[in-house]
């Protein structure tokens, strides 16, 4: 039995249909070869993040190590990039970020291609223009809490409502030249909490590619469900949750004609280190001196310092921002390490909590997460269901309109400020993962007190006439 046929086994029968109907949708394909386009020296490949030797095709159907069983990285030789100056390199992006009718520049991922994915064609670009999203000064809500220099990089304001599209562009970008060169590949597949889902099966449909969805069922907001259902993919809502999702999926994706789509691939994380790249490029430049972003599976904070580490190496920066990963007290396994010095995972069973697409107990990314915090002299932190509730209505009433991921990471910044660890004077960027529009139950139930366990401090429930 195939590994299909193998993960299917546990499966109902309607859901083994619906996977190979997948299958069946996608073209037919010759078996594997080794996509390298002439373009592609082998300047950009994947290696190991453990150090096992040997270099790795980005177009081959790699996820781990063959060594180790490590995850891999997608890495840049820099001597290639460093032909070019620092200065040439800023420029370069300014002026990408200014002509957004030159395909595919419009895109804040592509406007940084060499930085990316330099092998790629024209023609197998899936992009949506992800990227460029606003740096909101949050004006109002930095005087209040005491950090006037404060600001909210609006990531949810893309094609799917969520940061999940600038790593998908990229990684459907790539299935799609595989596709043409040959490979094996017929559908992309993920697990999800909901954000992925969406970006996947939106950039997948732009392609034209088959896509299978492995979510929790009940689980995921109902504008998180109903974004896969519109865009054709095929999904498939297990009883289970996230982790169980992801060891199903992992299992199907053993056989090469499906492609793992979630962030333990390593294209993912080149999309999302753009963020880090366009918050510098927006603040002409300048790095600020801390980064709050919610986590779940770790691979954004991680795709954040490889983003600064590659500004760094290249000599556009000169400093890191000291990288803070928000975790919901629900789901907190990367805090529960931070506090052991990350002498060993922590794995917990997560809990139901509002912030749902971080409900994640085993993370996939965490090797590269811990790196990401200890070379920023970063921080781990948590907060509760009634913080996070309360630092998204609070964030709400001076003209946000936050998901409860945003919440959870405004309720950390509430905290490190309490302690005195970001000070008045210090520039500090708040990710905001998602857009508040995909989680309208929360916000009604936020306003109506009928969130369970929830103190609805700020609740301003419409008045209705007799």
């Amino acid at each position: 039995m195939g590994a299909v046929g193998i993960a299917c086994y546990f499966l109902p029968d309607h859901y083994k249909i619906r996977v190979s109907h997948a299958l069946s949708q996608g073209t037919s394909m010759s078996s594997a070869v080794a996509s390298k386009p002439a373009t592609d020296k082998l300047t950009t490949y994947f290696r190991c993040i453990a150090g096992c030797p040997g270099k790795h095709s980005i177009y081959d159907v790699i996820y781990t190590c063959p060594v180790c069983g490590s995850l891999l990285e997608v890495h840049h030789d820099r001597e290639p990039l460093k032909e070019h100056s620092a200065e040439h390199w800023k420029q370069l992006f300014d002026d990408r970020a200014g002509n957004s009718t030159t395909w595919p520049y419009g895109s804040g991922v592509w406007n940084m291609r060499e930085w990316v994915v330099p092998s790629l064609e024209d023609e197998n670009v899936v992009s949506m223009f992800e990227g460029n999203s606003n740096l909101f000064w949050a004006d109002r809500l930095g005087k209040q809490l005491g950090v006037p220099d404060l600001w909210i990089k609006l990531c949810g304001n893309s094609h799917t409502g969520s940061f999940k599209d600038l790593g998908m562009t990229v990684l459907v970008s790539v299935v799609k030249q595989m596709m043409a060169k040959g490979s094996s590949v017929k559908a992309v597949a993920c697990a999800s909490t909901g954000d992925t889902s969406a970006a996947l099966a939106a950039y997948a449909a732009y392609a034209g590619i088959p896509a299978i969805i492995f979510l929790p069922a009940g689980k995921v907001s109902t504008a998180q469900l109903i974004q896969p259902v519109s865009n054709g993919a095929h999904v498939l809502a297990l009883d289970t949750d996230f982790d169980g999702c992801m060891k199903i999926v992992k299992e199907v994706t053993k056989d090469n004609s499906i492609y793992l789509a979630n962030s333990m691939n390593s294209l993912r994380i080149e999309g999302q280190k753009t963020v880090g790249i366009e918050i510098v490029r927006q603040f002409d430049w300048e790095v600020p001196d801390w980064i709050i972003i919610p986590v779940g599976n770790l691979g954004n904070v991680s795709a954040l310092y490889k983003g600064f580490k590659l500004m760094m190496d290249l000599g556009l920066i000169t400093r890191m921002p000291r990288l803070v990963a928000a975790q919901t007290a629900r789901a907190n396994p990367f805090y529960e390490s931070f506090k052991n010095g990350f002498k060993e995972k922590v794995v917990v069973t997560a809990q139901n909590t509002l912030a749902n697409a971080i409900r994640i107990g085993d993370p996939v990314s965490y090797d590269k997460a811990v790196k990401a915090i200890t070379e920023t002299n970063g921080i781990v932190e948590q907060a509760t269901e009634n913080e996070l509730a309360e630092a998204a209505a609070h964030a709400d009433l001076t003209g946000m309109f936050t998901c409860p991921h945003t919440g959870v990471a405004l309720a950390v910044l509430k905290k490190l400020i309490n302690r005195g660890l970001i000070k008045s004077s210090d520039k500090t960027v708040v990710i905001s993962t998602a857009h508040g529009l995909k989680f309208t139950d929360f916000k009604v139930g936020n306003h109506e007190s009928t969130l369970e366990g929830i103190t609805s401090k700020y609740a301003n429930p419409a008045v209705q006439e007799a």
